[in-house]
């Protein structure tokens, strides 16, 4: 990726729509796109919910993203000040991360998906935050934060308010 602002291709061209969901199966979830801005964040919350050195998460147009079963099993909570996330009630497994500044797309955690080669992961965002254990893929470009010219943020911040 050479400008850190634009935003990396899907590893594959799979067809859509892309369908995925939690461990225990209650919750399936639809992408009626192809998904976009592909990372690993290794942010303190990532790493909580995930119990690992961080997550892969993927991006789509919130509308074009559906539950298409178990809606009722989706839990929410407000896990910044600038976001809240979603999970499976039954099995608690993370599901989906909506940012406020970037209010019509929606972050996916990729592992959920049916197929996760669908995605590959293109950048770290929160690597000063990573464990010294957590394996980096070296040759993708690393953030101390947010990305400069994340959407939705001003030009050159990296932090969300």
């Amino acid at each position: 990726m050479s400008d850190p602002g634009q935003e990396a291709p899907a590893a594959t061209a799979k067809s859509v729509p892309l369908e995925g969901g939690c461990a225990c199966g209650l919750v399936r979830y639809r992408l009626d796109e192809m998904p976009y801005d592909t990372g690993w964040c290794h942010c303190r919350v990532c790493q909580r919910v995930s119990g690992s050195g961080g997550m892969v998460f993927t991006t789509v147009h919130l509308d074009r993203y559906r539950i298409i079963a178990g809606d009722r099993h989706v839990g929410s909570f407000a896990s910044t000040d600038f976001g809240s996330r979603s999970f499976c009630r039954e099995c608690g497994s993370p599901l989906t991360i909506h940012v406020r500044h970037q209010p019509d797309e929606i972050d996916i955690a990729a592992g959920t998906l049916d197929d996760p080669e669908a995605v590959a992961p293109a950048f770290h965002i929160y690597a000063a935050k990573a464990p010294s254990w957590m394996p980096m893929m070296a040759f993708l470009p690393r953030y101390p934060a947010l990305r400069p010219g994340t959407r939705g943020l001003e030009r050159g911040q990296t932090e969300a308010d």
